[in-house]
């Protein structure tokens, strides 16, 4: 089929091109923008055109989506060179063939419409004719190019298979695993023709030794392993997790804190567990949190009327999704990421459980369930991928045995104690009070969708047990003192409504009083310490400590009532009915526990601080903009929790990390594991990076890059960006700075053929910058601590890291607290800080080299770069102090030392180590 002869637009940060016909022209911004008024234009990625074009209100025939309608659950990079490579078409040489080459594009997924091949044809019509009356711009495109089936398509919900039931799977045999059985494994997962690495297989024997029998209840095997970067400690673990679940039949659970990793650990597993050999149930399940998946009741609600306006579109090409999805994963799935951000609203999330209203079986899709699938997909299997939250939730809440975790493997281990210190806290926040209400009375009126309270949910146990009904129209009368819409106007105000507003109120009145910045942070949250409060504060905290009292005792009441229904029900109650009213209690006994929280947070306030916690108040915001106000409550040391409730119950645990430890010292790792609160024994292991780090990379630390001069600090990244010839990840610790670096340096890069992105600029979520930038080697990406961590882009997309200046601890309240106790301990405020500052660098660094064929330069834009920081490096790496002119002749393609003969000498005196 020939192009596609429509008009076309592209617009980067060097210019603007017009195809009209066979035409191609550079026009400015006021012509691009008359055009795509006049006449609706072809396009890649609209929002990041609008932004370019300074046009908010920017539409067209985006390419992407009529990608993601012929093609769903398929990857593509969403630009002109990943659309390209995945149509079989050569990349556009330059900015001004692009217009052509979108044209060419949509010429081909046209006609993969109309080819008897076109493996998702299912359904397409049907989606199609929706979509006809929501007057998408691709529909009538579209039309002449997809025929009507000769039968009736069955609708998505009739397409998507049902979950069976199984039997309880039998505890797993004791077992212990040799050495050379673990050896023998690792050599098949590796290949006979594999490397030797001997770190590696050091590593996996030692892994080995946390499945062995535990030797008493609450004493676990458990592992701290460093791993370096290189290692191959993926299949270094892989190699002992599958023997021991074949011979034990088993479930090892493998926990990750980023999706990529996960996504890495699917394809890895498929060593262990040929996709061909699987029988009857799938031996490897990612599982995440229950907002992850799509909810196919909230989909049929916003297929039916639900959603209106491009939302409604959105819906209809998630249905389009769902019907060929693997798995149902919405965030980090096979889901495209950039989908929700063509459509600039959060018609996304709320595709998902966010708010735990789950009906179970009263759901007419639950045998159908995404969620449920892989719950019991998990039950099944031998191993299990999931996050550090939802291992730690699972273990707290695992009701079922079946789902709680008792061999765990938890990789990314340096990211355990943030995970543990985000699951085990508390917050009293209006965000939070308003959804408790909205759970248990319903949406307000005049919202729309089909969410239910309490009583709607449970109404047929209403009116079956009296006294459960009771407890449910209690529980809904004393809701009704939470704060409702429009709370955060009533508090700036001076009016809130109702004891648990009044207390918001004053807990704002209070930060704004404590406040010592004077207004000049106006853009970001404040906070002060819970303590020192006046009698009136105390006062109107008991208040609402009594409202949640009054709230959370009808709950308790009506679980127990819920709980002998199962027991003794009605004959009318059946197996569907008692799983409903089972996930019900879940769901009943996660609020009374968070109420439990919130009251034993209220009570503390006025009396003598509990040492075990840190509380304070804060008032959230955005761009002087504010968007929450409550109180917050972590544990001084989380990992008091985390021994307890996840570790304890455990038999076998290992932690593993390329940054585990702080340099050779592993007490920061005993520290921040849980290791110091559980009996027995801990196994340290260790296994050095095989990375020849002094040949191939080197730190480069700038000193003349004034702290506090913008500009300077913008010139910098554009001239290291122009002498490494794209490539570079640039790592900054503020938002503001980010945001200002790249308006000054994006279209001067773009004229000389070096894209820039940033997070928090461009209209594209996380991972898909990071797809963007490891596709493109010429390409530079902006980020902050989302980018420092957990991103893996080996070769030549990524020559060269930039941090804008030492990652310090950001001032908190919880940090103060964490940093005296350190000092407490015996040790000192400054060493906590450096521990923390070290663990960010290794992790930064350990972007850079990702395969021993990598060679780059990590460079640190700081005038006065503490030595003491200088172990967080790799052993060998030679560390320079230098100016911004010497780093630029050291980065350049082949000026720079790494290009050249590996043993060329570097003079002694600019080389630095601790």
């Amino acid at each position: 089929m020939p192009a596609l002869i429509l008009p076309a637009i592209h617009a980067s940060h060097s210019g603007t091109w017009l195809r009209d016909g066979d035409t191609t022209r550079a026009v400015g911004k006021g012509q691009a923008i008359v055009a795509t008024a006049d006449t609706p234009l072809l396009m890649l990625n609209a929002p990041l055109v609008a932004s370019r074009l300074g046009y908010p209100d920017l539409s067209g025939l985006d390419l992407l989506e009529l990608f993601a309608f012929v093609h769903p659950a398929r990857f593509v990079v969403p630009t002109p060179k990943g659309i390209a490579h995945v149509l079989g078409l050569p990349e556009p040489a330059s900015d001004d063939a692009v217009p052509a080459l979108l044209q060419q594009c949509a010429g081909l997924l046209l006609e993969r419409c109309e080819s008897e091949d076109w493996a998702e044809r299912d359904g397409a019509w049907s989606v199609l004719q929706s979509l006809i009356r929501q007057r998408w711009p691709w529909a009538q495109v579209l039309s002449p190019h997809v025929r009507q089936p000769q039968r009736a398509e069955k609708w998505l919900f009739a397409r998507l298979p049902e979950w069976e039931e199984a039997a309880e799977r039998n505890p797993p045999a004791p077992t212990h695993l040799s050495d050379p059985e673990i050896d023998a494994r690792l050599e098949h997962l590796t290949g006979a023709t594999a490397e030797r690495r001997e770190g590696q297989k050091m590593f996996s024997r030692e892994v080995g030794r946390i499945f062995a029998p535990r030797p008493s209840r609450t004493a676990p095997h458990l592992l701290l392993a460093q791993a370096g970067t290189g290692i191959g400690k993926t299949l270094g673990y892989l190699a002992p997790a599958s023997l021991w679940a074949e011979k034990s039949d088993g479930t090892v659970w493998v926990s990750t804190y980023t999706k990529n990793l996960q996504r890495q650990l699917r394809r890895e597993s498929a060593r262990a567990w040929p996709p061909e050999q699987v029988r009857d149930h799938a031996p490897v399940v990612v599982r995440k949190g229950r907002e992850n998946y799509l909810c196919l009741l909230n989909l049929e609600d916003a297929l039916q009327g639900g959603f209106g306006g491009r939302a409604a579109i959105l819906a209809q090409l998630v249905g389009r999704w769902a019907a060929y999805s693997q798995d149902g994963d919405m965030i980090g799935g096979d889901l495209p990421g950039w989908l929700g951000t063509l459509f600039r609203n959060r018609a996304i999330k709320s595709l998902t459980d966010q708010r735990g209203e789950c009906v179970y079986a009263g759901c007419p899709h639950y045998r159908k369930c995404f969620i449920e699938h892989a719950a019991r997909a998990s039950a099944q299997a031998q191993l299990v991928i999931a996050n550090h939250a939802l291992v730690m939730v699972n273990a707290a809440r695992g009701r079922d045995h079946a789902q709680r975790p008792t061999r765990i493997i938890f990789d990314e281990g340096h990211h355990v104690f943030d995970a543990a210190d985000s699951t085990f806290a508390a917050a009293l926040t209006g965000q939070e009070a308003i959804e408790m209400r909205r759970w248990i009375i319903g949406p307000e009126r005049g919202s729309r969708g089909r969410r239910r309270g309490l009583s709607a949910r449970l109404a047929d146990v209403a009116s079956y047990d009296e006294e459960g009904g009771r407890a449910i129209a209690a529980a809904r009368d004393a809701a009704e003192l939470l704060p409702s819409d429009g709370w955060l106007q009533r508090l700036a105000e001076g009016e809130p409504w109702g004891p648990m507003e009044s207390l918001l109120a004053a807990v704002r009145a209070v930060t704004y009083a404590r406040d010592e910045s004077g207004g000049q942070e106006a853009g970001y949250a404040i906070e002060t310490e819970a303590a020192g409060l006046e009698g009136n504060f105390v006062e109107l905290a008991q208040q609402a400590a009594a409202t949640l009292a009054a709230i959370r005792q009808p709950l308790i009441r009506l679980s127990l009532r819920l709980e002998t229904l199962v027991e003794d029900g009605p004959d009318w109650l059946d197996g569907a009915g008692r799983a409903r009213i089972e996930g019900a209690r879940q769901s009943i006994g996660w609020r009374v526990d968070t109420l439990a929280a919130w009251e034993a947070m209220l009570n503390r306030l006025g009396g003598a601080p509990d040492p075990e916690f840190v509380d304070w108040l804060a008032v959230d915001r955005s761009e002087a903009r504010e968007y929450d106000v409550g109180l917050h409550r972590r544990f001084l040391d989380p990992m008091k929790p985390f021994a307890r409730v996840v570790l304890e119950p455990a038999h076998g645990v290992a932690l593993t990390s390329a940054t585990l430890r702080d340099s050779k010292n592993w007490d920061s790792a005993l520290a921040r594991s849980g290791a110091n609160h559980i009996d027995g024994k801990v196994l340290l292991a260790s296994a050095e990076s095989p990375f020849d780090y002094a040949r191939n990379a080197e730190v480069l630390i700038v000193t003349d890059v004034k702290k506090g001069d913008l500009a300077g600090l913008a010139g910098a990244y554009g001239r290291i960006i122009e002498a490494c010839g794209g490539g570079v990840l640039g790592l900054f610790t503020a938002v503001r700075r980010l945001r200002a670096v790249h308006g000054r340096i994006a279209d001067r890069l773009a004229r000389a053929g070096l894209p820039l992105y940033a997070q928090h600029v461009d209209p594209i979520d996380t991972g898909t910058l990071v797809d963007i930038f490891r596709d493109d080697a010429r390409s530079s990406l902006l980020g902050t601590d989302a980018l420092r961590d957990g991103v893996d882009v080996p070769g030549e997309s990524l020559r060269c890291v930039v941090m804008e200046q030492v990652p310090w601890p950001k001032p908190s309240i919880l940090h103060r607290a964490r940093r005296a106790a350190a000092a407490a301990a015996g040790g000192s405020a400054t060493a906590h800080d450096d521990r923390i500052i070290r663990a960010r660098l290794a992790q930064a660094f350990g972007r850079l080299i990702r395969s021993k064929d990598d060679r780059g330069h990590f460079i640190v834009l700081s005038s006065a770069f503490p030595s003491r920081l200088l172990s967080a490096f790799p052993e060998g790496t030679p560390i320079i102090r230098l100016t911004l002119e010497e780093a630029l002749q050291r980065v350049a393609p082949g000026v720079s030392r790494l290009d050249q003969q590996a043993d060329l000498p570097v003079h002694s005196s600019e080389v630095e180590r601790d």
